[in-house]
């Protein structure tokens, strides 16, 4: 059976030499901050030589690249292509803005 980790990001990178550490962190289901949001908690560390890494980045790019040809993730620079991104420009939110990206 194969073991599988849910990381909703990554928290840090760190680069010693030759060697890559990834740290994969999830929010909390109990452990708020001072606004109430879910605290990032450490989960596992993925370690690496650093020229698996440069493979790593290499493939999660071209993932990227089929997600945003399909439509189903915007690079940032797109922001300003969607429907209400003039008036939060402008200070005003987005209408379907939610308060947990504030």
């Amino acid at each position: 059976m194969t073991q599988e980790l849910y990381a909703d990001g990554i928290g840090e990178i760190t680069v010693t030499g030759t060697i890559v550490r990834i740290d994969f962190m999830s929010l909390s289901a109990t452990e708020k901050d001072d606004k109430n949001n879910p605290k990032p908690i450490f989960r596992q560390r993925v370690i690496m030589p650093v020229d698996a890494f440069a493979n790593a980045v290499d493939l999660m790019q071209k993932a990227l690249g089929g997600l945003v040809e399909a439509g189903a993730v915007r690079r940032i620079g797109d922001v300003q292509k969607l429907p209400g991104a003039e008036a939060a420009q402008n200070g005003a939110p987005a209408s379907n803005s939610s308060p947990n990206f504030n």
